[in-house]
């Protein structure tokens, strides 16, 4: 399979050492483990007897990458509920660092005042809906008192990124507040996240940090004004700047409350940050690009086996998001290398189609389009012959 040869061995080898995937396995490696359920999300294969039929195809297949043998049906179950999920964590965060030159992250070209001296990192969170309860999940519980599970990944997307640099798992029913309390906090660093995210506690030690935030402003917020610009009604009148003031929270946080006509919807939003040297519009931009996160939450839910899990235990469940996420990251890398001739859907298309192939998928996709079309002769099956006499 050629979207595991992406992956280096010595990644596998040192993830397995650190977290000790294969104490106790002899023939059922991380290794192994990983091309079987990269197969499964790849091939979106609804259920988890289809996945241990669909693998015989590759028999013989995959001994280019060390694989001499299918695992059986139970070895894989066995692993998939008693593997830790912290070696694929350790796998895709090393490919991440691997290959993050070419994922073309921390683009600043769609914001004018953006220099490239600080970054800027997308927060944000998807939910997944489980059939049986075994993460919390969100939400008031239903009247006959059946109520499913759910995880939420929380996700730290750089700006122009297509891989988060940053992954949490919990259960659904988890606050975002709690991930971002957990949020490492790096200098010269733009943090944009929704107000969900908001924890006054959490912005003073970003702003203490020399690091800052862009986020929206609850409407329950209180706080005392310390100087304002109010901007004529004729300037806004079919969207834009309406106010720019200078704000003091009741933590005595000072920070710069922007409020802006969205054109499109007509909404009035109001932004807080802790940037007071950008344009009032370049805030309003910041924010606006957040949502190219949630661009990478359609593209996981789309492409990749996200509706049905290949285990009901917790650590199964873990494991097939990390491999989604690795196989999200692995299809990215092949998505750059062929210079993005064929969207991202189409080139996990091709690739789920042709796993058992031996033709180069990138050869493939970078191939040249023929500029005229190819003669082709049309032959018949010539039933009855003219010397020949038929009879009915």
């Amino acid at each position: 399979m050629q979207i595991a040869k992406l992956i280096p061995q010595s990644i596998i080898n040192s993830s397995v050492a650190h977290t000790g995937a294969d104490a106790y396995y002899k023939t059922l490696t991380t290794h192994k483990h990983l091309v079987c359920m990269l197969y499964g999300v790849l091939t979106r294969c609804n259920s988890f007897n289809l996945l241990c039929k669909n693998l015989q195809f590759l028999h013989n297949r995959l001994t280019s990458i060390g694989i001499e043998e299918i695992p059986a049906r139970s070895t894989l179950a066995d692993a998939n509920v008693n593997r830790t999920p912290e070696v694929f964590e350790m796998i895709y965060n090393e490919l991440y660092h691997h290959y993050c030159s070419l994922l073309g992250n921390e683009s600043y070209s769609l914001i004018s005042d953006m220099d490239g001296t600080k970054k800027v990192e997308m927060i944000d969170s998807s939910t997944l809906s489980l059939f049986h309860e075994l993460f919390r999940g969100s939400g008031r519980n239903t009247l006959s008192g059946v109520k499913k599970g759910g995880l939420k990944i929380h996700a730290k997307l750089p700006l122009g990124g297509v891989c988060p640099n940053l992954v949490h798992i919990t259960e659904a029913s988890a606050s975002d507040k709690v991930f971002l309390g957990q949020l490492p906090v790096a200098a010269h660093t733009i943090y944009v996240f929704d107000k969900g995210y908001g924890s006054y506690k959490k912005w003073e030690e970003i702003d203490s940090q020399q690091a800052y935030w862009v986020t929206r402003l609850n409407k329950n917020a209180k706080y005392k004004i310390v100087s304002k610009t109010v901007y004529d009604y004729i300037t806004y009148a079919d969207g834009g700047l309406i106010s720019d003031e200078v704000i003091e929270l009741k933590t005595k946080l000072k920070a710069r409350l922007i409020v802006y006509k969205d054109p499109e919807s007509g909404k009035v939003l109001s932004f807080i940050t802790n940037l007071f040297d950008y344009n009032a519009l370049t805030i309003t931009q910041l924010y606006k690009y957040r949502w190219s996160i949630e661009v990478f939450f359609k593209r996981l839910k789309q492409n990749f086996q996200t509706d049905y899990f290949f285990s009901d235990s917790i650590n199964g469940i873990q494991t097939q998001i990390w491999i989604v996420l690795i196989a999200n990251l692995l299809m990215s890398v092949i998505h750059h290398l062929t210079k993005q001739k064929e969207s991202f859907t189409t080139t996990v298309a091709m690739a789920a189609c042709n796993m058992s192939s031996y033709t180069s998928l990138i050869a493939i996709i970078n191939q040249e389009r023929p500029s005229k079309k190819p003669k082709i002769r049309i032959v018949q099956l010539n039933l009855f012959p003219k010397n020949r006499g038929v009879l009915f």
